[in-house]
Formats: C-alpha cells, sequence, structure tokens
C-alpha cells in the first residue's frame, strides 16, 4: 500500500474528513494603516516615503518604502511602558501574554446617548450575568459603536477642533471598573474602539496608568467588533518586537468557532490528526526494514 492509500484509509477510518483541522473563523479586528488613520493629535502622524519602485536597475519589479509614524496611530496597541517607567516595552512583553479569550463589553446605546460614557462595573456584572465569569487572560474590549465614526476626526473625538484636548468627547472606560477588574479577575489586555480607553474628557489618563502599572496592555481604534460574540472568541493581538517601543500599530484579530464546530469536535479533530502522524511516522519507519 502506498503513502497515499494509507493517508485515505486512516482518514475515513476515523472520519477525519467531516472534520475541520481549524474549525474558526478569522475576523480581521484592524484598520488600513495609511495617511487618514487616527492618531493623538499631540504626536507625529503617519508619512510614506518611497524608496524604491521600478524595474529598469534590477531587470524585474522592486518596490519598498519606509515609513514614518507615531507608534500609537490606526489600530494599535499600547505597551505598559507608555504610562509606567518600568513597564514592558515592546520587546519586553512575553508571547504568551498577547491572545487570549475575547470579552467584548457593548455599551453602544449608553454611548449613543452620553459620548463621554465610561464603562462600569455594573457593565460587568451584567456581561458576567449573561456569559459567565469573565475568563483568566482576557482580552477586554469596550463595543461602543465609535466604529463607525471613522475615519472622520472630527467625528471620533466628538470636536469641531481636534488640536483642542480639552473638547474631545468620546466613551472610555472609567478606572473604577479597571481597579475592580485588576482586584478580581485577570485580563492581558485592555481595548475600544475608540481612540483611547480613557474617555475624551480625562486629563490625567488614569486608566492607562492602573493598567501599566500591572503590566496589562492596551488596544485602541479597534475595528470590527460587531463581527465577533461577546464570548467565546479568541483574540491575537501579536504587536511588533520593538527595542524599547513603547505601542505600536498590529494586525488584530479575532479567531471565532466556525459555525457547527464544537470542543468536541475540536477535541476529536485534534486526536484524529495526532494519529495520522503517528501512522505516517509508523509507514515511513517500515519502509527501511
Amino acid at each position: 500500500m502506498d503513502i497515499c492509500k494509507l493517508v485515505f484509509v486512516i482518514c475515513f477510518a476515523t472520519g477525519i474528513h467531516c472534520i475541520p483541522l481549524f474549525p474558526y473563523d478569522l475576523v480581521d479586528l484592524t484598520r488600513n494603516l495609511g495617511p487618514d488613520s487616527i492618531y493623538y493629535p499631540i504626536l507625529g502622524g503617519y508619512e510614506k516615503v518611497i524608496e524604491f519602485q521600478g524595474s529598469k536597475e534590477f531587470g524585474h519589479w522592486v518596490f519598498s518604502n519606509m515609513l514614518k509614524m507615531t507608534e500609537h496611530v490606526g489600530t494599535h496597541m499600547d505597551a505598559p511602558s507608555h504610562f509606567n517607567k518600568v513597564g514592558w516595552n515592546m520587546h519586553q512583553i512575553p508571547i504568551n501574554k498577547m491572545v487570549g479569550p475575547g470579552v467584548i463589553v457593548n455599551v453602544k446605546e449608553k454611548a449613543r446617548k452620553n459620548p463621554d460614557y465610561r464603562v462600569s462595573i455594573n457593565d460587568m456584572k451584567e456581561w458576567e450575568e449573561k456569559y459567565g465569569k469573565m475568563p483568566d487572560g482576557a482580552m477586554v474590549i469596550m463595543n461602543s459603536g465609535w466604529d463607525a465614526k471613522y475615519p472622520d476626526k472630527n467625528s471620533v473625538y466628538g470636536t469641531k477642533n481636534v488640536s483642542d484636548l480639552k473638547s474631545f468627547h468620546h466613551p472610555g472606560w472609567h478606572e473604577d471598573t479597571i481597579s475592580w477588574i485588576i482586584a478580581n479577575r485577570h485580563m492581558l489586555f485592555i481595548g475600544t474602539d475608540a481612540p483611547s480607553f480613557d474617555y475624551g474628557q480625562s486629563s490625567t489618563y488614569p486608566v492607562h496608568v492602573l493598567t501599566s502599572r500591572e503590566n496589562i496592555c492596551g488596544l485602541e481604534n479597534v475595528a470590527n467588533l460587531d463581527r465577533i460574540p461577546p464570548s467565546g472568541s479568541i483574540i491575537s493581538a501579536a504587536g511588533m518586537k520593538t527595542v524599547e517601543g513603547s505601542g505600536g500599530p498590529l494586525r488584530l484579530y479575532a479567531m471565532v468557532p466556525s459555525a457547527g464546530a464544537n470542543n468536541s469536535s475540536v477535541t476529536n479533530g485534534t486526536s484524529n490528526l495526532l494519529l495520522i502522524v503517528i501512522c505516517l511516522t509508523l509507514f515511513i519507519k517500515l519502509q527501511h526494514f
């Protein structure tokens, strides 16, 4: 029996032909990075310079850009060092601290009525009443509906003058809520679909300060939160490994269980894949006898 027939027999016998090996749908939570990207007005923006574009010199097409931008632009993460002198820089964040279960807290109606709304402890308790206790190592993100306001800077910051920081009006997290989560739960990231997880009228940024002290990272300008469930997703937020970086753009995405997939199918799929690997290994070894 050749190797192809062996694989077919194993697959048929185990039923793996009807079980997805990767039973998740991927949802992009990242905005395009470019000249229209949102950034805090007192920081630098985004600039792109074409370094090389053409085909004459090398005899084939070559294209390369040089980018100059603030770390905190577009969909990006904040390293703890952003607001904590001794907090992790980007290159120091362990990779296992960049992925975890998604906890999406929907406050869209409240933010619609009050653009200065801050996620409360009651909001978190209501989430837990519906979906159970917040899982350890969670990626906790506010869904305020601010996604619809991008990329218009005035709408995003809720002001007619984006140069006037005191005029900003957008939702965020309440510092009491963050203190409650830190004391009673365990999260890896705090996030928002707005430009900052401190609300627009904040001048002292207490949420940034509190989370940075605990080496909790942040996510800002998150997109497409309506496309993932409040509970049950896995979110990957692997940022650039920039030496002494205080943050940076990233490709943020969620893994959502595919329709029809369940825990048993994931377990069975993994077990069957392992069986195939073992059988193939034995088959290859037998060829040497």
